[in-house]
């Protein structure tokens, strides 16, 4: 029998655990611009109709008291490592498919752990007793039935599907439930009358390999109960990407090259994480009429350096002819292999050979500050233009008596709530920086703009917002910081 193992609202879930503010209210991870998208919704925030994918303007509309909670990854990263370990103590065969669910083929483990439900209920309990979170988990004989099941009993529930069982399941089972079946894929089952899983059984395999090109073979093979895919327990992750929906539609290729930076050191810092090469580059490109493209490449030989992603990814995007102007903009990377595995050498050296060497030193370096001191402690400098906006508000700044400060607040702090209710504060005192969590357990705040107004900033900080319990605050004068054009939460 497979399990497959679905954490419930995993992000929102974890942000509830780590703040008892947000228990039992309506929240979902995402970022605060209406352009944005939610990533996870509470189970409190589904009673709105709220889903993952929908933007942030609609959220809003249905739920006048929503809370929006900022993502962070490497928190959810840390705790997806710490649920696999959990599970790999009941079975070695175990494939992580994405960062809140998984597969386990449990054959031969009923000696020590009982049958399929009972195993279902131990795994359940380990993780809620270590980590505080629930799941949901289906059982099968085989693994998109198991991926089915998961979702028949959200949140926190367990269901089974026997051998016996599978011809009747699939007679009713609904064919946009089958994982695979898009939108695209809908519009023919339609036209070909196909409900349920079970009428792909009336048609050959030449007719639905026409209609649904190599997934038409799949189908055939599901609608009959079997799926020949087993459980990976080495599964190697075929691509890596990083991608952003921008706060406005751009077209000026100055911009676009800034993201592009951008997310290539996010992609490069994973890539160099898993310690890894690559071989191809992509780009993904999303018009304001919500069209996509995307376009790749194969580069001349293996790197993890973020400047030659960077520069293969901008090469790709001056070779796309802009109808229409960006909302989203993605960098992605395939075809790995290990960075220390053997290769057979070029009997000439290519020309920039040395110097992706040398840029490949100078990103594992400035992972290393990034690791030890956080990810802003370093940042390009052409990540940090002075733009025509900018330069407008620094005149501005001339003219008017202004300052810049760094508060560090100790005390009951670093809720969600606070750094929110501190962004809020100062926006409405129309400054700029940001807010973010310590490590010691204090928070930092950077403020800047008019000097009066930065003073009953810092008046605010030692008050707090309901809730919160300040201890101690310590302001200190500092340098302006230049392209910062908004106050923002950092992590």
């Amino acid at each position: 029998m497979i399990l497959h193992i679905d954490m419930d609202a995993f992000f929102a879930a974890i942000e509830q655990r780590d703040d008892p503010f947000l228990r039992n209210k309506p929240i979902i991870v995402a970022g605060n611009s209406n352009r944005s998208v939610v990533s996870t919704a509470s189970y409190e925030a589904r009673q709105f109709g709220i889903h993952s994918a929908m933007p942030v303007f609609q959220a809003k509309q249905r739920c006048e008291h929503l809370i929006i909670v900022p993502g962070n990854r490497q928190k959810y990263a840390a705790e997806s490592k710490k649920i696999m370990g959990i599970i790999e103590g009941f079975s070695p065969m175990v494939e992580q498919v994405s960062i809140d669910e998984a597969y386990v083929d449990i054959t031969g483990c009923e000696k020590l752990f009982g049958p399929p439900i009972a195993m279902a209920h131990k795994i359940k309990t380990a993780i809620f007793k270590e980590l505080d979170l629930t799941c949901s988990i289906g059982i099968a004989p085989v693994k998109f039935l198991a991926k089915i099941a998961s979702d028949m009993d959200k949140p926190n529930g367990i269901t089974l599907i026997n051998k016996d069982e599978i011809e009747k399941f699939i007679k009713h089972l609904p064919i946009a439930r089958v994982p695979g079946v898009g939108k695209q894929a809908m519009t023919r089952m339609t036209i070909l009358q196909i409900h349920t899983l079970a009428d792909i059984q009336k048609y050959d395999i030449g007719l639905l390999t026409q209609n649904f090109g190599k997934m038409g073979n799949r189908l055939h093979e599901l609608s009959r109960g079997k799926d020949s895919s087993r459980v990976e327990c080495n599964y190697v992750r075929k691509s890596i990407s990083s991608e952003t929906t921008l706060t406005h539609d751009i077209s000026d290729l100055t911009m676009a090259k800034q993201i592009l930076l951008a997310l290539a050191q996010r992609v490069g810092r994973d890539l160099r994480k898993r310690q890894m090469v690559c071989r191809n580059v992509s780009i993904k490109l999303k018009f304001s009429d919500f069209t996509q493209i995307t376009r790749s490449k194969k580069i001349e030989s293996w790197s993890c350096s973020s400047t030659v992603i960077f520069n293969e990814a901008l090469c790709l995007y001056k070779q796309v002819v802009l109808k229409q102007k960006i909302r989203l903009l993605g960098v992605g990377v395939s075809i790995f292999k290990d960075k220390n595995a053997p290769v057979q050498m070029d009997l000439l050296c290519p020309p920039n050979e040395k110097t992706k060497k040398r840029w490949e030193s100078v990103d594992r370096a400035v992972d290393s500050i990034m690791e030890k001191f956080g990810s802003d402690m370093v940042i390009k400098a052409s990540l940090t233009p002075s733009s025509p906006q900018n330069t407008e508000k620094d005149k501005r700044r001339k003219g008017m008596q202004a300052t810049s400060m760094k508060v560090i607040i100790k005390g009951r702090v670093q809720g969600v709530f606070f750094r929110a209710e501190t962004q809020k504060k100062a926006k409405h005192l129309n400054l700029t920086g940001y807010v973010r969590n310590l490590r010691d357990g204090s928070v930092e705040a950077f403020f800047q703009g008019e000097k009066e107004r930065v003073q009953t900033m810092v008046e605010w900080c030692h008050k707090g917002p309901p809730a919160s319990k300040v201890l101690l605050v310590i302001p200190q004068n500092t340098a302006w910081l230049p392209g910062c054009d908004n106050f923002e939460i950092r992590y």
